[in-house]
């Protein structure tokens, strides 16, 4: 979403924050259970987490998601399609990252390495592509659309 490359980085900025804050709180909730502690270990792995995101994002899933997208998807498809289609994608491939991530940050690459990695990425993908389609998506282009609103188009007379 976007007219250029501003708005681009601002609407993949809101969308990833927010992926990022909804999975980080699944995640510790999974892993200590609903306690008072959420909110500080949360806190504590937002912005790494948030970075490794962002740049993975950005640099990497994006350009993977919306190739294979393209690829299955007609120009006269219904946008709905389109914005589906692209977002279960970018699901994939930034739960595929960050489960990873997630994996490598708290259990490293030992013994038990692929156990925990095939874990993780089972329960993220559960979680991330409802809160992906159901709550982040729709949240993230009403916003955006508040910040930048469709400007009418000015008749001349």
């Amino acid at each position: 979403m976007g007219r250029n490359k501003k708005e681009a980085l601002v609407f993949t900025s809101m969308t990833c924050f927010l992926m990022v804050v909804g999975m980080s709180f699944y995640n510790v909730i999974i892993s200590v259970g609903a306690t008072s502690e959420v909110f500080i270990q949360v806190a504590a792995g937002l912005l790494p987490a948030l970075a490794v995101a962002l740049v993975l994002d950005i640099f990497v899933v994006s350009k993977i998601a919306k190739g294979l997208a393209f690829k299955l998807l007609k120009p006269s498809d219904p946008v709905i399609k389109k914005v589906l289609t692209i977002s279960s994608f970018m699901v994939c491939g930034m739960v595929i990252c960050m489960s990873l991530y997630g994996t490598l940050a708290h259990y490293g690459f030992g013994d038990n390495f692929l156990r925990h990695y095939l874990t993780i990425l089972g329960l993220n993908f559960i979680c991330a592509l409802p809160l992906q389609l159901l709550i982040v998506g729709p949240l993230a282009r009403f916003l955006f659309t508040k910040i930048y609103p469709v400007k009418a188009a000015v008749q001349s007379a």
